[in-house]
């Protein structure tokens, strides 16, 4: 039969997934308790954040934001006035389309993310590292780390 094979690997796919998801889990988890902790900021700030240091002339779109951190419009609002609530971000209009805004980070929000990025790495590695020990994730991070 063709079918039991297509079963095994649709079984053996969502096995793989299930790794990945409880591997994102703790990963998140840390991060986000770490970065709360040290910096007083979550994670999806702290990702916000690290995507506008990187863009061009430090800002973004509304939209581009939100897809860059896997976000809905509206989350992505809230998100940027958190930002702006604690002075690392700002709105602003494009000058060329009115209806076009822009999320722009600030000296303050460009330097807690230098602040906060040292200990984002350490964690994610902290993190990585517990998992990989176990026998039930140590194939996954493997995996992981081996791709890049």
């Amino acid at each position: 039969m063709t079918t039991m094979p297509q079963a095994t690997a649709a079984s053996s796919d969502q096995a793989l997934w299930g790794k990945v998801l409880t591997l994102h889990a703790h990963v998140e988890r840390q991060l986000t308790q770490a970065l709360q902790r040290k910096h007083g900021i979550g994670l999806s700030e702290f990702r916000a954040l690290e995507c506008l240091v990187q863009a061009k002339d430090s800002e973004l779109r509304m939209q581009d934001l939100a897809d860059k951190v896997g976000l809905g419009q509206s989350s992505v609002t809230r998100l940027v006035g958190r930002l702006f609530s604690a002075g690392f971000a700002f709105r602003d209009t494009c000058p060329d389309d009115k209806r076009g805004v822009y999320a722009v980070i600030t000296d303050e929000g460009r330097q807690r993310y230098t602040d906060a990025r040292g200990t984002y790495s350490e964690v994610l590695s902290s993190a990585l590292n517990t998992a990989g020990a176990t026998a039930h994730l140590a194939g996954t991070v493997q995996a992981l780390r081996s791709a890049s």
